[in-house]
């Protein structure tokens, strides 16, 4: 095992707080403390400097950070390389998942790993698409998946699926029965929208600007966090808005809320980013040719009729 010392004060480099750190590990604070002052005694020498309740590294500080990192990856790589002969899947896995993936995509997909991959512990980080890239970037996760597209170039970024978005209306609205909503028909009414850097919103912002609308022309009413948040909002009659198809087939059921398509239509894809040099773990590669193949086999069928996509799943007929 790599020394535990070297792993606190990696964790605290990483995080910049003592406290933050602390909740990562599982540990006390004090005892994150005293394992980083261990360390310090061991090289002689401060490794962070510590003013008005900030933290930084010291030089010293950078230099044991970075060769941490080449440790930990050193690790990694050995202990893939024990798994690769003995065949043994295993270990844990950090991932990061946009709102709405983490909360209608993936848990059938990770339940189903679980059961062909016990061994395997998968941490999941829930944040919008900006917060799960900067995770990325930052390798505090090993993959994340996001709803959005990604600028950064030094990532990978492999789509994964497709996602259609629709409008969503209460029951009686006057779009309710209509059978396309179009862009002018939406700035007619107040409109429900999430909160910057979700994934949703710049796809909904890029879709209006491709037809010359800024997304100031909407009549926003609210901004919320959360797709339930939304759906919430929208039943309660406070607005329309825009969200995935796959977010709301439990309310169309229920009949609490009517999908109109969008004309011209929305798509958008759900992709895996992760880093592209960063050695990885025999298990995440095996959970990305999972995914992949679980993608492939649950790939949402072609724009269909909402109301007829509904009654299949109702009836139980195939859709």
């Amino acid at each position: 095992m790599a020394d535990r010392r070297l792993q606190v004060f990696h964790t605290v480099a990483k995080m910049l707080s003592f406290t933050k750190a602390a909740e990562t590990l599982h540990m006390t604070q004090p005892a994150v403390t005293f394992q980083v002052r261990q360390l310090e005694e061991q090289f002689n020498t401060r490794l962070f400097d510590r003013t008005h309740n900030r933290i930084s590294l010291t030089e010293a500080g950078h230099q044991v950070y970075r060769f941490a990192d080449k440790i930990f990856e050193l690790y990694a790589e050995m202990s893939n390389a024990v798994r690769d002969v003995t065949g043994d899947i295993s270990g844990v896995l950090n991932i990061g998942a946009s709102t709405t993936i983490a909360e209608y995509m993936l848990p059938a997909l990770l339940g189903d790993f679980k059961k062909h991959y016990p061994d395997v512990n998968v941490h999941l980080k829930v944040s919008n698409t900006d917060g799960i890239v900067h995770m990325v970037e930052n390798n505090d996760i090993d993959l994340g998946v996001v709803e959005a597209q990604v600028a950064n170039k030094n990532l990978v970024v492999e789509r994964c699926r497709n996602d259609q978005l629709v409008t969503i209306v209460p029951p009686g609205h006057p779009l309710a029965d209509e059978p396309v909503a179009t862009v002018a028909k939406l700035l007619e009414y107040p409109f429900i929208c999430r909160e910057e850097g979700s994934g949703t919103r710049e796809v909904i912002s890029e879709h209006l600007g491709g037809k010359g609308i800024e997304a100031c022309d909407l009549k926003i009413c609210m901004e919320l966090g959360s797709p339930e948040a939304v759906k919430g909002a929208v039943e309660a009659g406070m607005g329309i808005s825009i969200t995935s198809r796959a977010t709301i087939m439990k309310e169309l059921r229920l009949g609490t809320l009517r999908a109109v398509p969008l004309e011209p239509k929305l798509e958008r894809p759900f992709s895996f980013v992760y880093q592209k040099q960063k050695f990885r773990h025999r298990a995440m590669d095996e959970l990305l040719e999972f995914a992949r193949n679980y993608c492939k086999e649950h790939q949402q069928p072609e724009y269909l009729d909402l109301e007829g996509e509904v009654a299949g799943v109702v009836t139980g007929k195939a859709v």
